[in-house]
């Protein structure tokens, strides 16, 4: 099963981007880890029949009274967890381990961080970034297969509007960067 992963799209019409469509119409279920934004944001992705979602710490009431704050379902004997905040730190991912120990899970999706992220141990952490408004990252998704009890991942670049501190980062390499200057 093929699955598209993703969160923090901040929407706030019911328009999706063209970058996404083709993805999501080639994906079996789409996956959103919260922040629609609005609920045009949220009716356009639920259109598909074939979203599974959480809201996110920026959606509004109606959005909340649709979706859960997280949720368990299972996919060819794999489980999987989804929230939006599985913790706040970008680089330690503790939290989001033992979330996903206490769900029961072997795969927890969580959102919120605007940058990519797929750990494996024994369990998978996947963050898929936010294919609108990254950090630290170029836009993204997540594609997830999921083939008789087994999981593979990859990140998705989407190309186009990166964060200002990529185009930072970017510049950096024209000039001396920082760590290798002599102290």
């Amino acid at each position: 099963m093929r699955l598209i992963v993703l969160s923090d799209t901040h929407l706030k019409t019911g328009t999706i981007p063209e970058k996404l469509l083709p993805l999501l119409d080639a994906s079996e279920l789409i996956i959103h880890a919260g922040d629609f934004s609005s609920a045009a944001a949220y009716e356009a992705f639920a259109a598909s029949g074939k979203l599974k979602a959480v809201f996110g710490n920026t959606d509004d009431f109606e959005i909340r009274k649709k979706l859960p704050e997280k949720q368990k379902f299972e996919i060819e004997g794999v489980r999987i967890g989804l929230v939006h905040e599985g913790g706040l730190s970008i680089t330690d991912t503790t939290s989001q381990y033992y979330l996903a120990k206490e769900m029961g899970v072997d795969v927890l999706i969580f959102g919120h961080l605007h940058r990519p992220l797929i750990e494996k141990g024994d369990v998978v952490l996947i963050c898929p970034g936010s294919p609108t408004n990254p950090r630290m990252s170029e836009p993204s998704v997540v594609e997830l297969i999921i083939n008789n009890g087994s999981v593979s991942g990859r990140v998705i670049s989407l190309g186009g509007s990166v964060c200002g501190f990529m185009k930072f980062q970017d510049s950096l390499s024209e000039k001396e960067k920082p760590s290798e200057r002599d102290i």
